[in-house]
């Protein structure tokens, strides 16, 4: 069997895995209220983790490394080791992306799902339990919403998108000429949400010029290209997963037409946010 074929079985059956474990995690999730939940401050202003993360968090890392034994493994709840380094393949996870509305009894949060091979992602889903919305895409095959192909929109012109992005990304200093281009802005505090909406062509575009952790973005990177939309740092550069620190310059992503156009309009001289 040639390789390029075999790899397209392993990550059709990558995504099967990644299916069954968010079903797994949704089912676990939805035990806990939000509002009612424990819940801590992480250290250094990384933001709050509740009980219902950490449950989640235990089921995946019990239920995947024991389906693939050969994958690393890097989640937002489990301290980082390097040993993921020396892996191929690795699972690049966030329990419940959106945990502070979780914890604030919102339906918007997600689990984010991924495996990376080589630095890039191979299969994915992003699955919303409250709202019953799976996405989901394996490397060459498409993307999905709840089983039908998806695409990203097909607009061209940025004054009449719908960018999902939070305010401070407007500041002028982020920008040539010290002024965004126009377009609508609207907001989602669930990250891995926001390059799902792009997906699926309910939104323009979306973009964050904060540092942002690989396991917010790995499973939208795949879902996303697989829609035919293009993502990449905030410089324009393609997104490269598994590095030793699991951190990216931002995230710039939609169809091509308004990702060029975005990323024409950053100044590559800001120092993003939190940079």
């Amino acid at each position: 069997m040639p390789a390029t074929e075999k790899a397209q079985i392993d990550d059709k059956a990558d995504l099967e895995l990644l299916i069954r474990a968010a079903e797994a995690a949704g089912e676990i999730a939805l035990r806990f209220s939000g509002p009612e939940a424990r819940r801590w401050d992480k250290p250094d202003g990384q933001g709050p983790v509740t009980e219902a993360d950490l449950a989640v968090n235990a089921l995946l890392e019990e239920m995947l490394p024991t389906a693939r034994p050969g994958y690393g493994w890097l989640s937002e709840e489990t301290e980082d080791s390097s040993d993921r380094l020396a892996r191929d393949s690795v699972f690049i996870i966030d329990p419940i992306d959106g945990t502070r509305s979780f914890a604030e009894g919102s339906r918007t949060w997600a689990h984010s799902l991924a495996i990376a091979r080589e630095g890039r992602v191979t299969a994915a889903v992003i699955y919303l339990p409250q709202r019953e919305r799976m996405y989901t895409a394996a490397l060459g095959d498409g993307a999905c919403l709840n089983g039908v192909s998806i695409e990203a929109s097909g607009l061209t012109d940025l004054r009449v998108a719908d960018v999902l992005t939070a305010r401070p990304n407007l500041s002028p200093e982020h920008w040539k000429g010290r002024q965004p281009p126009g377009f609508n802005r609207s907001y989602r505090p669930s990250l891995a949400y926001r390059m799902a909406k792009v997906a699926d062509g309910r939104a323009g575009a979306m973009l964050t010029l904060r540092r942002s952790w690989e396991w917010d973005i790995a499973a939208g990177d795949l879902i996303l290209r697989e829609a035919g939309g293009r993502a990449s740092d905030r410089f324009g550069s393609d997104l490269r997963f598994n590095n030793p620190v699991p951190l990216l310059d931002g995230v710039v992503a939609g169809p091509e037409a308004l990702h060029k156009e975005l990323i024409a309009a950053l100044d590559p001289d800001s120092p993003g946010i939190g940079g």
